[in-house]
């Protein structure tokens, strides 16, 4: 039988909020399981204390943006259309079905004049992953480290050419010491010193977004892009680290920064610090043994001209500093380069005889074969090692499911796939509070697995007693 319902909606009601909220809805998790206190004492100095017209809750303005981006909702516009007609919105937030919800413009204005400039993200950011070490759902033992792009909310095909200074690398002093030691053991003169003239080079510059980073890599989109540096915990794939620059920069530059804050700033006993072939650098390498962490990299062959003996077809003698060649030849020590590399050479006269020559000498014009290897080479040859062995495997097959996966849900789940606002400052806004949106969702959803858990024992528990006292 047909029913007409056009007149049942127009019946007054009494209801409660609370009613219309579901158990399980993935908000009471999170409100159930994650104090939002500490956003009080964060944001105390930022207000005026006898001063001008009562603010907006500073709590619910951030649960406003964590809704934004847990639903990945991208316009706050939007975010605000969505609140009104939502009940588990309305509920999370504390407002009634006849409360008024906070203009959106309130969000931008607050971005704009009161937390520019400040650390706030990051502070809310650090305070969700202290909530999951309290919870010992970090353990800090093992991290996963890697990066990804964000297509910058900029035109490609708008920007100009400028002069820019490359970067210093922060280890150039340690290498530059180091150069020194090698030669100075080897009976060499230490090197002229150069003048630390800034060095270019040309870049492409976004008229749209200037603090983006134009980028070229292998397999990759070219474009104006950002990139979120971010570091997982082994244990239950929290986040740890988010970091973000612009996307022409190499992505071990940050890494052993990050590491250290880290470290420093939730006191991780770091062992194992998992990373892909694009880290295996003498320097992330030797940063890593200077901290008593062994490293865990994939590593890939470098290049090489097809037919010719490439660089693994050389053993190195460590206890007499020299490389023998395929054909047992002895290679001596040279020289250390000013760009930290040790050369071995062999004899043109062996050279010049070798039956192999045609595989081994690169050119035509050779009269001898010469390796170079990095006085840091030590520290890569001992992960490459460590890599190979059964608790390396393991540790490295977990990469594709940590910091491989935060990555895919952070894109599909919650639109960190473009940059919604421009400027280094706000896409870092962007990244830290989606990164704590993914820690907030986990943390309650793991602790509510607990809760039903230990529910179901203590039933289970109380059903033997009931049943052997009957």
């Amino acid at each position: 039988m047909i029913q007409d319902n056009s007149k049942k909606q127009s019946k007054l009601e009494l209801v409660y909020i609370e009613n219309l909220v579901p158990q399980d809805h993935l908000l009471r998790l999170i409100d159930k399981h994650i104090r939002f206190d500490f956003i009080y004492d964060l944001v105390k100095d930022l207000y005026c204390k006898d001063n001008g017209r009562p603010a907006i809750d500073p709590v619910v303005l951030f649960k406003m943006l964590f809704i934004g981006y847990l639903y990945g909702i991208r316009s706050e516009r939007q975010l605000e259309k969505e609140i009104q007609v939502n009940v588990a919105y309305r509920w999370f937030l504390g407002l009634s079905l006849t409360d008024e919800v906070p203009d959106h413009s309130t969000i931008s204005q607050n971005r704009r004049r009161r937390f520019k400039g400040t650390d706030i993200f990051q502070k809310v950011f650090d305070e969700i992953v202290l909530q999951g070490i309290e919870h010992n759902l970090i353990s800090g033992k093992v991290l996963y480290t890697d990066s990804t792009h964000l297509k910058a909310n900029a035109n490609k095909h708008k920007y100009i050419i400028q002069q820019v200074e490359k970067s210093v690398k922060d280890y150039i002093a340690d290498l530059e010491q180091a150069i020194e030691e090698d030669r100075t053991n080897h009976g060499k003169e230490p090197l002229k010193k150069k003048l630390n003239l800034p060095e270019v080079k040309e870049t492409k510059v976004s008229t749209t977004d200037p603090e983006s980073g134009y980028m070229v890599r292998d397999g990759k989109p070219k474009g104006f892009f950002y990139l979120d540096h971010r570091t997982v915990d082994i244990k239950y794939n929290l986040i740890t680290d988010v970091f973000v620059t612009p996307g022409n920069v190499n992505d071990v530059d940050p890494y052993l920064a990050r590491l250290d804050r880290q470290i420093e700033r939730f006191g991780f006993d770091v062992k194992y610090a998992g990373l892909d072939a694009g880290y295996f650098t003498n320097p992330i390498c030797k940063g890593l043994a200077d901290r008593n962490i062994q490293g865990v990299i994939g590593f890939r062959l470098g290049p090489h001209v097809k037919g010719k003996y490439t660089k693994t077809k050389f053993q190195y003698i460590k206890e007499l500093d020299l490389y023998v060649c395929p054909n047992l030849y002895p290679m001596h020590y040279k020289t250390t380069t000013r760009e930290g590399y040790r050369e071995y050479v062999c004899n043109p006269e062996y050279c010049g005889t070798c039956p192999r020559r045609d595989k081994c000498l690169t050119s035509d014009k050779s009269t001898y074969r010469t390796i170079r290897r990095h006085i840091w080479e030590d520290f890569k040859d001992q992960v490459a090692s460590f890599i190979k062995t059964e608790k390396g495997k393991q540790i490295y097959k977990h990469r594709k499911e940590t910091i491989e996966r935060s990555f895919a849900d952070a894109k599909e789940l919650h639109g960190l796939r473009y940059c919604r606002m421009r400027g280094l400052e706000k896409v870092s806004e962007q990244c830290l509070l989606t990164a704590a949106c993914q820690n907030m969702k986990k943390i309650a959803t793991i602790l509510a697995r607990r809760s039903l858990s230990f529910a179901n024992i203590c039933f289970l528990y109380f059903c033997k007693t009931l049943f052997a006292i009957v």
